[in-house]
């Protein structure tokens, strides 16, 4: 049986991968979604598609599931969105989500979804985790060490830093 999970992955966290190690003990193999594939620079989104290819992909070489990372760019029309996720993808058999309207469109579109409990999700936050780098406060230990390899690799803390850095009107740039 092959299974879907999407994520932003804006960074791939230790959250994400306790995701994926619970899926990988129900299915053949994995793939993995990059989701808002287009967005990249700026606070909500610092991370370009290939990027988190490479930290996706790096992070769950280990585990014994095979995985496909698809990058997916967002469809501004969720009536065709799983369409459209289909058409980017292998065929899977059931997709994994916690997010209510990616859930819902699954299942009007037929697809099994099943959920999986958060883990710390306290802290295994993406914007937990960006705001943690922008202000120098620890988030290395919140995600695998592949990742924090990728992140020195492309000087990510300084990318996000810069980017979130206010003009000199004051005013942070747009996230948009």
């Amino acid at each position: 049986m092959r299974g879907f999970y999407i994520g932003r992955y804006q960074p791939f966290h230790d959250g994400h991968r306790h995701m994926v190690e619970e899926i990988a003990a129900e299915v053949d193999e994995l793939v993995l979604g990059i989701g808002s594939a287009g967005d990249s620079h700026t606070t909500r989104n610092p991370f370009t598609a290939g990027e988190r290819v490479m930290m996706v992909t790096k992070a769950v070489q280990e585990l014994d599931v095979t995985t496909y990372v698809v990058p997916i760019e967002d469809l501004e029309r969720n009536s065709v969105w799983v369409s459209h996720v289909q058409s980017m993808t292998p065929r899977f058999d059931v997709a994994y989500s916690n997010n209510p309207l990616v859930v819902r469109l699954f299942e009007e579109a037929g697809v099994e979804v099943r959920g999986s409990p958060m883990f710390r999700r306290d802290v295994l936050e993406g914007t937990e985790l960006r705001e943690r780098m922008i202000h120098g406060r620890d988030w290395q230990a919140l995600v695998p060490e592949t990742v924090v390899d990728v992140i020195e690799e492309i000087g990510g803390v300084e990318r996000i830093r810069r980017i979130a850095e206010t003009d000199a009107n004051g005013e942070a740039p747009s996230d948009a």
